[in-house]
């Protein structure tokens, strides 16, 4: 049983990691601010083409002029969770050119901390876009308490599942960095194919098709649903299945990236440099 002492030791431990990250990223303020932005352009040109299209067009699916910018801004915010991939991919490629993983990950209680603090951190530096996009939102299209609790919580199980595919991604890019790009490359093209910026039923039925076998198209189209409905309880009962998959991959996927740590770390190592 783990007693008080050591609780406290791994609380101040994770507070501590948590505090070398921000620092790490406060000290390159450009590349900072460079990440806020990024996803900005991913929506502008969207932005710019809905905004004239809807004029002349009553509606593509859900998108019509007076909810389109509800889709484009959660894109925005959805975009910078995302950044929580890079965040964890990032971390451990910089403790493995320090030399400095070994002896952080040496304990299985050591590897929770590391990858709590990444979290922490992480989730401390994107929350300034997020909460000015997510209240920019609000504002342009207000929603009950209820809902807004809803919302926040389906952000969470999003950024816990970006958190876990970041860290499966992040610990082949220490042991195995063969299988590193292929998993980067697979990630795009699955964003890629999951109607962040654009309307689902802007796509051929070929393409729709595909889309329907990826379950980030499900992580969204939830969130957004349950934002323009604004009724919580409606949106679970109609898209159940939409919610079924969040929830599931929210479970699996932060516990199966666990399990590959533990054991891509202990079969390879860390491996270059």
């Amino acid at each position: 049983m783990i007693n008080r002492n050591v609780i406290k030791t791994g609380i101040t431990q994770t507070l501590a990691i948590t505090e070398i990250n921000i620092k790490l990223d406060l000290r390159f303020k450009g590349t900072l601010i460079i990440s806020y932005i990024r996803p900005i352009v991913t929506i502008l040109m969207p932005l710019i083409i809905f905004s004239r299209f809807l004029e002349y067009n009553s509606s593509i699916g859900p998108w019509t002029h007076s909810t389109f910018l509800v889709f484009l801004y959660t894109a925005y915010e959805i975009s910078i969770l995302q950044t929580l991939i890079a965040r964890f991919d990032g971390r451990l490629r910089e403790q493995k050119y320090w030399k400095t993983l070994s002896a952080l990950i040496i304990a299985p209680f050591n590897k929770i901390i590391l990858l709590l603090g990444i979290l922490f951190s992480s989730l401390i530096i994107i929350s300034v876009p997020f909460k000015v996009f997510f209240i920019i939102t609000y504002i342009i299209f207000p929603i009950s308490l209820i809902t807004l609790i809803g919302i926040l919580t389906i952000y969470f199980l999003i950024a816990l599942i970006f958190s876990g595919i970041g860290l499966i991604i992040g610990i082949y890019a220490i042991s195995n960095e063969n299988v590193w790009g292929y998993l980067r490359f697979g990630l795009e093209l699955v964003l890629w194919a999951s109607c962040i910026t654009y309307p689902f039923q802007l796509f051929p039925v070929l393409f729709q098709d595909i889309i329907r076998l990826n379950p980030f198209f499900y992580f969204f189209d939830v969130l957004r649903m349950a934002w323009l409905e604004n009724d919580l309880f409606t949106t679970i009962s109609t898209h159940l299945l939409s919610f079924s998959v969040l929830i599931l991959a929210s479970i699996l996927i932060p516990l199966t990236s666990m399990i590959l740590f533990n054991k891509v770390y202990k079969k390879y190592g860390i491996v270059g440099y």
